[in-house]
Formats: C-alpha cells, sequence, structure tokens
C-alpha cells in the first residue's frame, strides 16, 4: 500500500483517476477489464482521486459501487463539478443536490476524504472570486475537508492563505511547469491536512499548442527529489499529507507516484501509503 506514516502526519500516495485505457500493459497487467482496475489499483496504492465528477456528476450508485470494490481504508477524494468552479453563474440547486447524492456512498462508507476545488487559470483574486469561495464554503465544507488548487500565481498572497487557513480550506501545492503567470512549486499548508498534485512540466503543450497532451509527462528520479524534503516538512506540520500524480498518460502517474513512495519511504522515519 502507498502511504507512509512519519513522526507526525502520514503521507498518503496515488494519481488522479485509475480507470484508462492506456494503462493497460504501462500498470495494469495486460488484459485487465475495466471492472478489474480498481482491484488492482486498491491493492498498490490507498487513495484515488476522483477527477470524472468534474466532467459530470456520476449517479450515486456509481460512487457506491467504488466503495463497495475497495478495502474498508481506503481514501476518496473527490474533485468539484465545473459548475462549481468554472462557470461565472452561481450552481442551481439541482447541482448541489446532484453532487451531495453522489458523495453519500462514500460518506457512509467511512471513505470520503474531502473535495478537491480546482480554479482555472483566467480565476483571479478579486470580489467574484471572494464570493465563489464563500459560496463553494458555506455549500460544501459540511461534506466533508475543502481542497483549494489554484492555476494563476496571482493567488500566492499571505491575505489568501490567511483567509484559507481561518476556514480550515486546505491549499493544495502543485508542480506544473515553469510558465508565466503558473503557480510556482511553493509547498503551503493551511488547515490540517496538506495536499499536493504533480502536473508535469509540459511547457510546449500546457497551452494546448503541439498537438500533444499537456498531462504526457513522465518525471525523473531528480525532479521527484526536489520535492521528498517538501512533503516532509509538510508532514511534520500536518495530520495528514496528500500527494495525487495527475501526469496520466500511458500509466506515467502510477509509476511516478510508486516512485515517489520509495524515495520518500528511504528518507523517511516512519510508514508511507
Amino acid at each position: 500500500m502507498t502511504a507512509v506514516a512519519t513522526t507526525a502526519g502520514t503521507i498518503t500516495l496515488g494519481t488522479s483517476g485509475f480507470s484508462f485505457d492506456d494503462w493497460v500493459g504501462a500498470f495494469y497487467p495486460e488484459r485487465t477489464r475495466k471492472a478489474d482496475m480498481l482491484g488492482f489499483y486498491a491493492s498498490r496504492f490507498s487513495a484515488v482521486e476522483i477527477n470524472s465528477t468534474y466532467y459530470g456528476i456520476p449517479p450515486a450508485k456509481t460512487m457506491a459501487g467504488l466503495a463497495e470494490r475497495t478495502p474498508d481504508d481506503f481514501e476518496f477524494l473527490v474533485k468539484a463539478h465545473k459548475s462549481m468552479t468554472h462557470d461565472s453563474a452561481d450552481p442551481d440547486e439541482s447541482t448541489w443536490r446532484a453532487f451531495d447524492d453522489c458523495l453519500a456512498p462514500l460518506v457512509a462508507a467511512g471513505k470520503h476524504r474531502g473535495i478537491l476545488l480546482q480554479f482555472p487559470w483566467a480565476f483571479r483574486p478579486d470580489r467574484a472570486a471572494r464570493h465563489r469561495l464563500d459560496l463553494l464554503h458555506e455549500r460544501l465544507s459540511p461534506r466533508g475537508p475543502l481542497f483549494v488548487e489554484f492555476r494563476h500565481a496571482s493567488w500566492l498572497d499571505e491575505r489568501v492563505f490567511r483567509y484559507l487557513d481561518e476556514r480550515g480550506i486546505g491549499y493544495c501545492s502543485v508542480d506544473e511547469p515553469p510558465l508565466p503567470g503558473l503557480v510556482p512549486p511553493v509547498a503551503r499548508l493551511t488547515g490540517q491536512v496538506a495536499y499536493v498534485r504533480f502536473h508535469g512540466r509540459n511547457e510546449k503543450t500546457w497551452w494546448g499548442h503541439g498537438g500533444g497532451d499537456r498531462y504526457d509527462y513522465d518525471y525523473s528520479p531528480a525532479e521527484l527529489t526536489e520535492w521528498v524534503r517538501k512533503i516532509r516538512e509538510l508532514a511534520e506540520r500536518s495530520r495528514q499529507v496528500y500527494v495525487f500524480f495527475n501526469n496520466c498518460h500511458a500509466g506515467q502517474a502510477a509509476r511516478n507516484a510508486l516512485l515517489m513512495r520509495d524515495l520518500v519511504q528511504r528518507d523517511s522515519l516512519g510508514e508511507v501509503r
């Protein structure tokens, strides 16, 4: 399993999603069926970030199936629907209800660990953004911890970190290409739980140029080592650190998460999940 219990918080590693056809042969054994992917994944990792909920809110029975096919101590982090983070208009009541219904089976199973709010690059700190953050905190925080990922560097401000910390909202630290305006690789803790996402450093395709997948990136051991000390320091100051790899092309996320587990374990005094 992929979690490390340190002298402080536990470090839990996983990937952003698990059901990918191009992972067969690269991570899953040859001829692995879709229905068997989660079981194999859960034999290697103890948590997963569900990203499909961003594109469409699944029915409760779908989430119940995920809960049923995973061990009792397995953990799910769920990404908020795009209408909550990317649309200018506030979500309607039917959207809130549908999202609540979708989370309910994970909550009932004791496997829900929080909601990721990933905002677009165009989302900047202004009055409208403050309204949206307040609204999401009001509507979603009763469903579990919230984690916020910003894509524009203007959010790296001590006033923002205080705002998040006062509300118990976790800041999501990111690794992504070093391009103008994007968030740099700053490891920061707000709330009691830390969150880190690895997107890859594919500068050429990040903005949709070159015809490739922006998340088609395979981290080197040296690049991941840059984060080992940061993750350890987050663990020393928090009760939990979640680390998810979103460079999902051809199984790279799973391989990199397993490599990161090995690197953190070498540097650890305790256990990694």
